[in-house]
């Protein structure tokens, strides 16, 4: 009989690959590489009299290099940042175009944590959702976000997720626990 594992939220799971951190830093991130733009830009325009865009531009026309400078050192950084909130954007949007509540839990997620302004409470996002999702209760917000999130984790990190663990303990019952399943594969 396979191990029964008590039953955890998902900001409590490892199994989710800090998915809720990641949605919980979500504005932060968008927030600060905005800022990190501006003051590049910014910085650029007083030290050179130019905007960055002409600069490199002449720069890639010349074949310059500015391995090593400062300026790469911002660009490489911001090009991270940016590189993750286009990963999680487009796992988001998968959701929402494939899953069969896709756009549900779209509209939790967006509400919850990835638009521009955040609510002050859950009393506002179940207000915003109810155009969304009909008959929305505070339960059932929080049951859904729940699912939600289990099921972005599924498309961030493939087949580690608590669902998919349970669909694999139950083909490989006798050789490992939820928790080893996808060891055993």
């Amino acid at each position: 009989m396979a191990a029964k594992y008590s039953k955890m939220t998902v900001e409590e799971d490892s199994r989710y690959h800090d998915t809720w951190r990641l949605l919980k830093k979500y504005r932060d991130v968008v927030w600060s590489m905005e800022l990190s733009v501006q003051q590049v830009k910014k910085e650029f325009e007083i030290e050179y009299g130019t905007s960055i865009d002409a600069f490199l531009e002449s720069v890639y026309l010349a074949g310059a290099d500015l391995g090593g400078t400062k300026i790469e050192n911002h660009a490489k950084c911001i090009e991270r940042s940016n590189r993750m909130l286009k990963l999680l954007d487009s796992a988001v949007e998968t959701l929402r175009t494939r899953h069969k509540y896709g756009e549900t839990f779209y509209w939790i997620l967006y509400y919850t944590f990835l638009s521009p302004q955040q609510l002050e409470n859950v009393n506002e996002i179940v207000e915003q959702l109810r155009p969304h999702i009909r008959d929305i209760s505070r339960t059932t917000y929080y049951r859904k976000r729940e699912q939600a999130v289990e099921a972005l984790s599924s498309i961030l990190w493939g087949y580690t997720s608590k669902e998919c663990m349970d669909v694999l303990a139950t083909f490989f019952p006798m050789s490992c626990s939820p928790s080893e399943a996808s060891a055993c594969i």
